[in-house]
């Protein structure tokens, strides 16, 4: 992978610092998955969006002022690499272009953009949560059944 040389402003567009935008149903909630590459260690400020009927309603950000509508129904979470937004009781009026919008501090780059159409019909349920429980079964599972495997092979013998 080429390392990341702002030469010119053409150049440093190509150096993506957000990587994947996702969206899944949780619950009765939508959540958007903003995933970026940590390039710098300064603060990153973010801000998600919602475009339908040709206009922007800002659903939480720190970068400008959100709306109340949207605001009171919003949580962001932020983790290594991911900033997730959950936005609560979710309906086919929240249907749209939901825009992910980040920024480092100080990073001449200039904001990094990405979208995604959301339609409720369409959406998955996050896996996250389930997905571990599957696995910690599978895993009880494989324990469980050491023994067992072990008295198998003592008969065949």
């Amino acid at each position: 992978s080429n390392p990341c040389l702002p030469l010119s402003v053409l150049q440093a567009a190509h150096c993506q610092m957000i990587r994947d935008l996702s969206a899944c149903l949780l619950g009765q909630s939508l959540r958007v998955d903003c995933r970026y590459e940590n390039k710098t260690s300064n603060p990153l400020t973010y801000e998600f969006s919602i475009t339908k009927d040709n206009r922007k309603h800002v659903i939480q950000s720190t970068i400008s002022v959100a709306e109340n509508a949207y605001r009171n129904r919003a949580n962001i979470t932020m983790h290594k690499n991911l900033v997730c937004l959950y936005l609560q009781s979710f309906t086919t009026n929240d249907e749209g272009v939901y825009t992910c919008e980040l920024k480092a501090t100080n990073d001449y780059t200039g904001n990094q953009i990405k979208n995604i159409t959301v339609i409720k019909d369409k959406l998955e349920k996050c896996a996250g949560f389930s997905l571990l429980i599957q696995n910690t079964s599978w895993l009880l599972l494989l324990l469980l059944s050491l023994p067992l495997l072990q008295a198998v092979d003592f008969v065949s013998l």
